[in-house]
């Protein structure tokens, strides 16, 4: 059940519609001023990185073990990920990755 994004060619607005399959015809019409002259907008959810864009964006060793036995490296993932998303971060994780770099490791996990 995909959600489509549009631009009003009139009003410049954008409007979403939630169709119940792809196949689903779609007539949307602007929110703010009813017109039909909408232009179908790529969402941001659509657009994803390429293979070659995420082994870009990661360190070469980031799957060894090596990789994560440097304390600085524990929990750089979720704190991207936090910060790229633009949500805080609960108290909880951030005294779990801070008590990881301190030298403990997280409660069940052996290394």
């Amino acid at each position: 059940m995909p959600i489509y994004e549009y631009r009003c060619q009139q009003c410049q607005a954008l409007s979403s519609r939630f169709v119940r399959s792809i196949s689903a015809p779609v007539a949307p019409q602007c929110d703010a001023c009813g017109s039909d002259r909408m232009q179908r907008r790529m969402s941001s959810f659509a657009m994803g990185k390429t293979t070659a864009g995420v082994h870009e964006s990661t360190p070469a060793n980031a799957g060894s073990r090596e990789y994560y036995n440097d304390p600085r490296n524990i929990g750089r993932h979720v704190e991207d990920s936090f910060a790229r998303h633009g949500v805080d971060m609960p108290p909880s994780v951030r005294e779990s990755i801070d008590a990881a770099r301190s030298g403990a490791a997280p409660q069940g996990l052996d290394l």
